[in-house]
């Protein structure tokens, strides 16, 4: 009889590894979960906590009209064609019994947001953190896979597979505080990020943001998609990415987009808007990124304090000083050091389209709140990459998947490691929340199927 170390090792304790872990474990398996850096959470830790959910309890509760054939459409059409299209209408069917299992089977805090949809939505299905914080997620989940006696190892870095006669078999362990030592299981789940903060991997696969600032985690440098491909899997959509087109500088936050669905614009180095703020934060990240490695989101005091009073992370922002009130256009032009004509044409016309007595130069029709009104507010922000939105193929049950449609035995994948829903290439395709949903959906369809390939090996 071989000897394991553990049933299952999990690599990487961000969403997808915290949520594969819960579903091992509560199928009977022992689990370990191995994360390289000093802290659980990876690019979950720095979202808003935001999963996407057709048909959850608490949207039937509150009346909402979702299905996930509705959800399906709604990113498909936002994502356009891609190569992982199966993978949109699965993780849509399993999204609100998803919701469901993380709220009252395991206690993780998830509200359905009633007051704003978000990109890519025509429903509201959001269910996040009270705080819209993705740390309050990751607490709870590190909760939850404690309840349940798991072991999450930080500071412990996987070098690479352990493979034996085509099987994955375990995993090799190096880092300075690790030391080097092989854990051997029958199953492993590759739960860790996507390439952002690996330039090497951007500039093969993503050449248009290689060079953009990261704000993503620490972590994601991409080896477990080598490792993968090294053992043949096929790799999709590794174009994709997701950006963001206004993180708070110097602050390092994020502006919220919230603000733009009230009614806010963004304004360039030329003291003029530079598109359609509208088709979201990602999909306009490039367009920032092309026109100026800088611009100024402007708003208004209700739209500032409508977010504060909902969004903790917006509300810090105001707190740090992130966001700074100007009286007018011309106090707008001062803060942002902009030509005073150019600044107080750009906000005219702006309202002057929110108000429909012109159309939008842009093309934008959806204003929120409507015109913006004097005082306004003012956050100065840099485009920027958070993740990437490729990885390996994967089955229905997230096993991953070679070239020649084989799978590799005893290997799972999830999260940043798979393949995303968010479009072959580009940032145009993402949709808020899509990467939880394949975190988190995936992390529970490979903790269970994993856990099935264990019990089912050792009846064999």
């Amino acid at each position: 009889m071989e000897e394991f170390d553990v049933d299952v090792v999990v690599v990487g304790a961000g969403g997808c590894g915290l949520t594969a872990a819960l579903a091992a474990a509560e199928a009977g398996c022992s689990v370990a979960i191995l994360e390289k850096t000093e802290r659980a959470g990876g690019n979950t830790w720095l979202s808003t906590g935001s999963v996407p959910a057709a048909g959850s309890r608490q949207q039937n509760e509150a009346g909402v009209p979702d299905s996930p054939e509705q959800m399906t459409k709604d990113l498909i059409e936002k994502s356009g064609p891609h190569d992982a299209e199966d993978l949109v209408a699965l993780l849509a069917s399993e999204s609100g019994s998803l919701v469901d299992w993380l709220v009252d089977d395991h206690k993780v805090d998830l509200q359905l947001i009633l007051d704003y949809k978000h990109v890519g939505h025509s429903l509201t299905r959001l269910h996040a953190p009270a705080a819209r914080k993705g740390e309050f997620l990751v607490r709870d989940l590190v909760s939850a896979v404690n309840r349940l006696g798991v072991d999450i190892v930080t500071g412990n870095p996987v070098a690479g597979l352990l493979v034996e006669d085509g099987r994955v078999t375990g995993v090799k362990v190096s880092g300075e505080r690790s030391g080097d030592y092989t854990l051997r299981a029958r199953a492993v789940v590759l739960a860790c990020n996507g390439f952002g903060g690996n330039r090497e991997m951007l500039r093969r696969w993503i050449p248009e943001i290689a060079e953009a600032q990261y704000f993503g985690a620490e972590g994601s440098t991409g080896e477990a998609i080598v490792w993968a491909e090294e053992l043949g899997a096929d790799l999709l959509n590794m174009g994709a990415y997701q950006g963001y087109a206004a993180v708070a500088y110097p602050h390092g936050s994020i502006t919220s987009w919230t603000t733009v669905e009230m009614g806010a614009c963004l304004i360039g180095p030329d003291g003029h808007r530079m598109g359609d703020e509208s088709i979201g934060y990602s999909a306009f990240a490039p367009i920032v990124s092309a026109a100026a490695s800088e611009s100024w989101v402007v708003f208004d005091t209700r739209i500032r304090d409508y977010i504060a009073s909902n969004e903790e992370e917006f509300s810090d922002l105001v707190e740090i000083g992130g966001v700074v009130e100007a009286e007018n256009s011309a106090r707008v032009a001062e803060i942002t050091g902009l030509d005073a004509a150019a600044v107080d044409e750009a906000l005219t016309a702006f309202a002057a389209a929110a108000r429909g007595e012109t159309a939008d130069e842009f093309g934008r029709t959806d204003f929120g709140f409507g015109p913006l009104s004097e005082p306004y507010c003012v956050v100065k922000s840099i485009p920027a990459l958070f993740h990437t939105q490729g990885g390996v193929r994967v089955s229905n049950s997230a096993e991953v998947v070679t070239s020649n449609g084989s799978v590799v035995p005893g290997l799972y994948a999830g999260g940043g490691v798979a393949a995303g829903i968010s479009g072959r290439e580009g940032a145009a395709g993402y949709s808020s929340g899509n990467g939880l949903l394949t975190a988190v959906g995936l992390g529970r369809i490979a903790g269970a199927a994993a856990a099935n390939y264990v019990q089912e090996e050792g009846r064999s």
